[in-house]
């Protein structure tokens, strides 16, 4: 706990509520941050805060958070600021809200193809509301001097691409940039702008039978065909990533051991490559 010096500091989580982001919201509280479980699933939410109090103490706290919305957002500030202090201040965001509807460019048969209003709703989610979260709270870190992290959760496939994922896949890519620029707009600040790329993980509650019947289609195979290529993808560490792997990076990343790291995004994927 003590070797990351993260007692005491204010954590906000988007998509906090499940996978990533609730793992995420174990590992601060954990190491004894305060976080803030933001999820436009607002029992999720409670449910995760109510949890982590019991689990790990602290004053843990859930706000109900539509990130495609600036007047949510700004509430989500606003509960974040009301719920710890003095002094009122956000010293880490962890971007993770985002999602995926698998969709095929074209699709002969009509059954999965991408429309836009998927199109909108995931780009809303996944780009727009990366950029609102973190201009609403790099605000609040300047207004309070300066210093403090913005961690933006990217994913392998913002590199590589991905079969029947192309619409997530770019939203993921602009989050290697959006981290880049904002990084060179921040550190005079004193505030750090990193991302992290996770690639396969194990299941979460994310991964449903809605959404592997999909990407399977888009990918001319049966659900079946598709866990088996989880199992055989070229992960040099021949296994799927842990959700506590990518928090542990998280927590890393958000402390002043990583004062220097800023502006990069940091695979978690086992050295999984296309080659």
């Amino acid at each position: 706990m003590g070797w990351l010096n993260l007692e005491g500091k204010v954590a906000i989580v988007t998509g906090g509520a499940c996978g990533i982001g609730r793992a995420v919201c174990e590992g601060l509280a954990e190491v004894g941050a305060n976080v803030v479980v933001a999820d436009i699933n607002e029992e999720g939410a409670k449910e995760v805060a109510a949890d982590l109090n019991d689990k790990f103490g602290g004053n843990h706290v859930a706000t109900g958070t539509d990130v495609t919305s600036k007047t949510s957002v700004d509430a989500m500030i606003q509960a974040a600021l009301d719920a710890f202090g003095p002094p009122r201040r956000i010293d880490i965001l962890i971007n993770n809200a985002g999602i995926n509807i698998p969709r095929l460019l074209i699709d002969p048969a009509g059954k999965e193809e991408l429309t836009e209003e998927i199109w909108d709703k995931v780009v809303s989610i996944n780009q727009k509301g990366v950029f609102l979260c973190a201009q609403a709270v790099a605000r609040e870190m300047m207004k309070s001097g300066g210093g403090g992290v913005i961690i933006n959760m990217a994913s392998e496939s913002g590199m590589e691409g991905s079969e029947g994922q192309s619409v997530y896949a770019a939203t993921k890519a602009a989050i290697y940039n959006l981290t880049r620029s904002w990084a060179k707009e921040l550190g005079k600040h004193n505030i750090r702008v990193v991302g992290v790329a996770p690639g396969i993980l194990e299941a979460t509650a994310l991964r449903t039978e809605e959404y592997e019947r999909s990407l399977a289609y888009t990918r001319g195979i049966t659900v079946k065909e598709l866990r088996e290529r989880y199992k055989k993808a070229a992960i040099p560490l021949g296994r799927s990533g842990k959700l506590s792997e990518v928090a542990g990076t998280v927590c890393f990343l958000a402390s002043d051991r990583a004062g220097y790291i800023h502006g990069t995004v940091i695979n978690v994927s086992g050295g999984k490559t296309r080659g």
